[in-house]
C-alpha cells in the first residue's frame, strides 16, 4: 500500500498486535520508522510524500484542489488527480 512509503514527522508507539506478541515480551511496544496502513498519521505522511516528489518533477499543483497535478511539455499535457492512495 501507498501509505507504507510515508515518512513519520513524530515518534509513534504501537502494541504488539494479538497473535504475534513475542513470548516473555508482550509487555512491549514498537516504535514505528514508517507510517502504517491504518494510522491516523498515514494519509498525510504520504500525501507529503508524493507531493514533494511531483513537484521535484516538474508536475504543478492546482490551486484550486490540492490533489490535482498537471505537467506540461509543448503541446501535450499529463494530469494526475489523488485519491486517497490511488493515482487517476
Amino acid at each position: 500500500t501507498a501509505f507504507f512509503h510515508g515518512e513519520l514527522e513524530e515518534e509513534v508507539y504501537v502494541v504488539q498486535p494479538k497473535g504475534f506478541e513475542v513470548e516473555d515480551k508482550e509487555h512491549l511496544v514498537y516504535r514505528l520508522k514508517k507510517a502504517l496502513y491504518g494510522l491516523k498519521q498515514a494519509p498525510r505522511a504520504w500525501y507529503k510524500r508524493i507531493d514533494s516528489y511531483f513537484l521535484s518533477h516538474g508536475f504543478h499543483r492546482s490551486e484550486c484542489e490540492a490533489t490535482l497535478y498537471v505537467k506540461n511539455a509543448g503541446k501535450e499535457f499529463l494530469i494526475i488527480v489523488l485519491y486517497v492512495d490511488d493515482m487517476l
